[in-house]
């Protein structure tokens, strides 16, 4: 039983100095898109911008009361 706790512990420990890499790794890809979204919108336009803006921030609202709900 020793020795299955161990491989176990190991495995966390291994996954849990891979976790701060692969974090940066999903970061820099959500900020690559982001970075070619905004100059695709800015190409398009002030009207298609404004739009944009909007649904941002209903997605971000909708997050926050979602995340806000499902906390408590």
């Amino acid at each position: 039983m020793a020795d299955l706790t161990a491989t176990v512990l190991a495995e966390d420990a291994l996954l849990g100095l891979l976790l701060p890499f692969w974090q940066l790794v999903i970061g820099a890809f959500v900020l690559v898109v982001l970075v070619v979204s905004v100059g695709r919108l800015v190409r398009r336009g002030p009207s298609r911008m404004t739009t944009a803006l909007l649904v941002t921030a209903a997605a971000i609202a909708g997050l926050a009361t979602v995340g806000v709900l499902l906390q408590g």
